[in-house]
């Protein structure tokens, strides 16, 4: 019995440093490739790149010119022979309002672009989290299925050596409780898995039932965590704060052209054929009725007086938009640093945490296993103790697996806060 559990306490050793192996099936890829997928199929980051290219168009729009007006006029003498045709047009100039007009959308297009790039912030930093959230969930289960598959090949060789009498029911049946236990264990693991990777497949746009294999492990992920970057850019967001003030700034200019004077122009061609029904003499001495042609060219100009109405509400409605864009410009840096205060100071002690169990923790759990499978072979511990103890190695696996995890969420955390996900 003795020899048989020695059994048991070594392959528990060899699972504790096991990589995750067990991996769904399906096409693998890495963090980089999955954010890579992400960023091209997600529904959001395409509806922002189409924000891009509306607001583009709409600064192509801003730029036309108005097109002029023409009008055809044509009278007919009811019954009689008098003609009146009138051909004119009319193009107004839009003084002072085109430049300021284009300025804002040229504003727009940039606020869309920032709007696009903070998408793909988000989009980057969930799928980290979700990349992360499969690698743990299939280290766990690797662990698990290690130690269920040495501990069901022992209970068969318990339940041998109990049907001969070489030992008691007591140790089989305590064994056997403790691989039921793990099954089920096992059990609710796989689930958090299926989850977290449908949640990564979400992310990467792919159906619920099509095939993914991640290809980084958490140990694979993890170093990165010491990556503290000195310098990083400025987030997307902010940026599009500010932008926004700029659009606001433009909309209170351009509402303030639009209180000033306008001017449109105008000509038109008339041609009139008119007579009378009495006779005349001509020029040879002839005679013959009354009646003439005349042609005639009109120009001038109209201009609309700013009297009363220059736009004063929305010279102020303007104002104020500019002043609530400052307002949430101040509210998304104090969000920004608040974010990455926090991210740093979980980002310090997540890596210290990992630290601990590298150095001492793991290592130290290992050395128990070992002394307790050595003085069970000794005779002075029970099949109980060796079991507490592997339950003792294995919390300790899964709180690392845990520590490993706080550790990389805190670095896509501190990434995120930054706006510097890779």
């Amino acid at each position: 019995m003795k020899q048989t559990l020695t059994v048991v306490a070594l392959s528990v050793c060899l699972a504790a440093p096991a990589r995750a192996q067990v991996v769904p099936t399906g096409d693998g890829v890495s963090l980089t490739q999955a954010i890579a997928i992400a960023l091209a199929r997600e529904p959001a980051t395409r509806a922002a790149r189409a924000d891009v290219e509306v607001a583009r168009g709409m600064s192509l729009q801003a730029r036309q010119r108005a097109n002029p007006t023409v009008s055809l006029e044509r009278r007919q003498e009811p019954g009689g022979t008098d003609t009146f045709t009138d051909v004119g047009i009319e193009w107004p100039l839009e003084l002072f309002r085109r430049a300021p007009r284009a300025a804002v959308a040229d504003a727009e297009i940039r606020v869309a672009e920032h709007d696009e790039a903070e998408v793909r912030r988000r989009v980057a930093g969930d799928v980290a989290a979700a990349y992360g959230e499969v690698a743990a969930a299939i280290r766990e289960l690797a662990v698990m299925d290690e130690v269920l598959a040495a501990a069901t090949q022992q209970l068969e060789l318990l339940r041998a050596r109990a049907a001969q009498g070489a030992i008691p029911t007591l140790d089989r049946d305590m064994v056997d409780l403790e691989v039921r236990r793990i099954q089920a264990e096992r059990m609710v693991q796989v689930g958090r898995s299926d989850r977290a990777l449908i949640r990564l497949k979400r992310l990467l746009g792919m159906p619920p039932d099509s095939p993914l294999r991640v290809t980084q492990s958490l140990e694979d992920l993890v170093p990165a965590v010491s990556e503290d970057r000195a310098t990083a850019p400025t987030r997307a967001d902010i940026l599009a704060s500010e932008a926004r003030i700029r659009v606001e700034e433009q909309r209170v200019e351009t509402a303030r052209q639009e209180g000033r004077f306008d001017m449109s122009v105008f000509g038109s061609y008339m041609r009139m054929d008119a007579g009378f029904p009495q006779l005349g003499v001509n020029a040879g001495g002839g005679v013959e009725r009354v009646r003439g042609q005349f042609n005639y060219f009109t120009a001038g100009a109209m201009v609309t007086l700013p009297l009363r109405n220059r736009q004063q509400g929305s010279v102020a409605a303007a104002t104020a938009a500019r002043q609530g864009a400052e307002a949430r410009l101040e509210a998304a840096r104090l969000t920004a640093a608040s974010e990455v205060a926090e991210a740093r100071a979980w980002h310090e002690q997540a890596r210290n945490a990992v630290s601990l169990y590298q150095g001492g923790i793991r290592p130290l759990a290992r050395r128990n296993l070992e002394t307790v499978r050595e003085t069970y072979q000794l005779g002075r511990t029970t099949v109980f103790d060796v079991l507490a103890e592997q339950r003792r190695f294995l919390d300790a696996e899964r709180a690392y697996t845990e520590a490993l995890s706080d550790a990389y969420a805190s670095r896509v955390s501190l990434s995120r806060a930054i706006g510097d996900i890779r």
